[in-house]
């Protein structure tokens, strides 16, 4: 599980970008208002970071620590993902029961769930993705992205050669979440697929419903 070696940072994987992508997502969900959220954000925003220290800080001897590690770690996406969806949930409730909401709050807020679904399905993949390297065997995991550095040209890296990192899948979640579909990318599995259509469904809703009721609201 790759969020459990957060402690520590191993050649490729600049780990900081998944350290300051998870703070990003603590620091999205404080923003918004604390109608929209579905626990009191600020008690939420401490079991993340509770959980982000728990990750950052522990040794990683010991088989099990290593498993408190990757609860701790899974833990912490479905958190930010369940409490990022149930925010949505909440305001798009709050707009078809017509309740009152100020339009710039609602644009901010709808504006702070879209990030967040990025960040958290950057996360997603990264974390599920084997690709074929880092220790983990295809037999065993298979690749979920298939990359074009992944695939063999005259320009492009050898196969075997290189191995994405985290920014690589968080490029893969943005354009996902801008195109609703793969741009430079290509989901190979199932469990790829779904994650992919369920941010896409979470982005299109967040665009069409909350921000255009709340440009309305300004009107």
């Amino acid at each position: 599980m790759k969020l459990a070696r957060l402690h520590h940072a191993a050649a490729p994987e600049p780990i900081w970008h998944v350290q300051a992508a998870v703070l990003a997502a603590i620091i999205l969900q404080l923003a918004l208002s604390s109608s929209l959220s579905a626990v009191p954000k600020y008690m939420l925003a401490s079991v993340e970071m509770l959980l982000l220290l728990v990750l950052m800080v522990s040794p990683r001897d010991g088989r099990m620590l290593w498993r408190v590690k990757r609860s701790a770690a899974l833990l912490l996406i479905v958190i930010i993902s369940v409490a990022n969806i149930m925010s949505l949930i909440l305001v798009v409730h709050s707009l078809l029961t017509g309740s009152t909401h100020d339009g710039r709050a609602l644009i901010a807020s709808g504006f702070a769930i879209y990030l967040t679904n990025i960040i958290v399905f950057g996360l997603w993949y990264w974390e599920m993705d084997s690709n074929g390297v880092q220790g983990q065997s295809p037999a065993v995991r298979p690749i979920d992205f298939l990359f074009p550095q992944m695939t063999p040209g005259e320009h492009v890296t050898k196969p075997g050669m290189w191995s994405p990192t985290f920014f690589d899948y968080l490029y893969v979640s943005i354009t996902n979440a801008t195109a609703f579909s793969p741009t430079d990318s290509f989901p190979l599995t199932h469990r790829a697929k779904a994650l992919m259509s369920i941010q896409a469904l979470v982005s299109v809703s967040t665009i069409a419903l909350v921000a255009a009721r709340a440009v309305g609201i300004l009107n």
